[in-house]
């Protein structure tokens, strides 16, 4: 695994902790079980059940792995306030030309969901607008063309 720093609001390193706690004893147990419930229907090497949930035994001890990784690396984004510029864990305002103003939380990869306006300060738009200001134009190239936005307020 990579030791890449992650970049993580509060929030999401408690949705994380409970994801990781819950796997870590529940899902485990879950399966567990099941393997042991698959073992005793007897020959292992043609049972459908057992293969399942040695399969979902795998996909879970990664995704633990992978939290336990997350969580080790990972800095919290700290509120901080009114900002002159964007920067990550802002909640930033822009305006496209014609458009209405969309409010965006720049966060980090692991948490960035554009339905809900959170997008990573990795994507295009958010590597964009970090160290802008209230007032600047950020330009973006992307598949569909040259995009404008104008910065409209940060907090």
């Amino acid at each position: 695994m990579t030791e890449k720093e992650v970049f993580l609001t509060p929030e999401g390193v408690q949705k994380l902790r409970e994801e990781l706690e819950y796997l870590t004893t529940v899902r485990r147990q879950e399966i567990a079980e099941r393997l042991h419930a698959a073992i005793q229907h007897g020959d292992i090497s043609e049972n459908a059940d057992y293969e399942n949930a040695k399969n979902d035994q795998a996909f879970i001890e990664g995704r633990i792995l992978l939290l336990e990784e997350t969580l080790k690396h990972a800095t919290i984004i700290e509120a901080q306030g009114p900002s002159d510029t964007v920067q990550l864990g802002s909640q930033v305002t822009v305006a496209e030309d014609g458009r209405e103003p969309e409010q965006f939380h720049i966060v980090g990869p692991m948490e960035a969901n554009p339905r809900l306006g959170r997008i990573s300060n990795e994507s295009p738009l958010g590597r964009a607008l970090l160290g802008h200001r209230v007032g600047d134009t950020v330009t973006i190239e992307a598949p569909v063309g040259t995009l404008l936005f104008r910065v409209l307020s940060i907090s």
